[in-house]
């Protein structure tokens, strides 16, 4: 297991029923003494970003359910420091947040890549010692990020491809099915 730290993987167990994070993979920003704070990795919202943010229309870039916090919040993570300044960096090269406006105009010159951007509505937080206690209950498996990961090309597979990437008997959990009485 991995420690609980900025640029851990948090995996939900294959039989976690939270409908927030049934088979989520969130990326941990920040943990401390006073809490965490991440965003879900494999949930699309329902909105692109132009439907979002007016002034970026026409840019049709996938938004995501960060979490169930602050649904009225939008986040970023980024691996564009040099044109996004102001970011916190989470694992090697890739950043979240920083300069809002310059993201916008950095977005409206074209000249980026979606897949080194992801955009996210809310985000998934714990309060002191919650994540600890959700960790003893074997709620969550870690693993520590990657930027294949952060960003995967394919957000469905994201949760088997990370049990995958655990290896050993990981892999085999992520052919579980979700309810195995139903089996």
């Amino acid at each position: 297991m991995n420690k609980l730290s900025s640029g851990v993987l948090l995996i939900a167990d294959p039989f976690l029923k939270d409908p927030n994070f049934l088979r989520s993979v969130v990326i941990l920003c920040e943990h401390n003494t006073e809490g965490s704070f991440g965003f879900v990795l494999n949930r699309q919202f329902k909105n692109s970003l132009d439907e979002l943010i007016p002034e970026l229309e026409g840019h049709k870039i996938p938004v995501f359910y960060g979490g169930p916090v602050q649904m009225d919040s939008l986040h970023f993570l980024h691996q564009y420091p040099q044109q996004i300044p102001g970011g916190q960096e989470v694992i090697r090269d890739v950043f979240w947040g920083g300069d809002f406006a310059a993201l916008v105009e950095f977005l409206k010159k074209g000249k980026f890549d979606s897949n080194k951007i992801r955009f996210f509505v809310g985000h998934s937080g714990w309060t002191k010692n919650q994540l600890a206690d959700e960790m003893e209950e074997k709620t969550w498996l870690t693993v520590r990020a990657n930027q294949q990961l952060i960003f995967h090309k394919d957000y469905t597979a994201l949760w088997k491809d990370s049990l995958e990437h655990l290896g050993g008997d990981y892999k085999i959990m992520a052919n579980f099915p979700i309810d195995p009485q139903l089996n």
